[in-house]
């Protein structure tokens, strides 16, 4: 299932050129072309969600299966001090490309790349609550 309009779903078919990490039945990893560091790299299902909670259950493990090799090779080829793992839903959220990617992003020392996480604290009243609402979702 594809999106003819979705640029990663071109990617997939072939029709727009990347540069290719690693494929499998199910998903395909290449570098980022605005990288925030070198070595970015995305990985995305082949087949096309918008988001995370949008994608059959059944192919998160493999996405996820690529999600490892593939970090394990950014380690090794890139040498990083650390990296972050992430993806964004939605527009609020960052998403610029409407197809489910995880970035891979290698970090070092001095890198300008931050996330700005401000930090709240809540009253047990709040925190019970939210994990009632969530829980319950489930």
């Amino acid at each position: 299932m594809q999106d003819p309009d979705c640029i990663f779903c071109k990617i997939v078919k072939g029709e727009i050129p990347s540069y290719k990490i690693y494929e499998d039945e199910h998903a395909l990893a290449f570098l980022d072309i605005n990288p925030i560091n070198e070595g970015h790299t995305l990985v995305i299902p082949k087949n096309h969600y918008e988001t995370l909670d949008e994608a059959v259950a059944d192919e998160i493990p493999a996405l996820f299966s690529a999600v490892h090799k593939v970090t394990k090779g950014v380690i090794e080829g890139m040498n990083p001090e650390g990296y972050n793992i992430f993806t964004s839903a939605g527009e609020v959220a960052g998403q610029v490309v409407k197809h489910l990617h995880i970035h891979i992003l290698p970090r070092w020392s001095g890198d300008k790349f931050r996330f700005i996480w401000p930090q709240q604290k809540l009253s047990e009243e709040k925190m019970t609550e939210i994990k009632e609402k969530i829980s319950s979702a489930i």
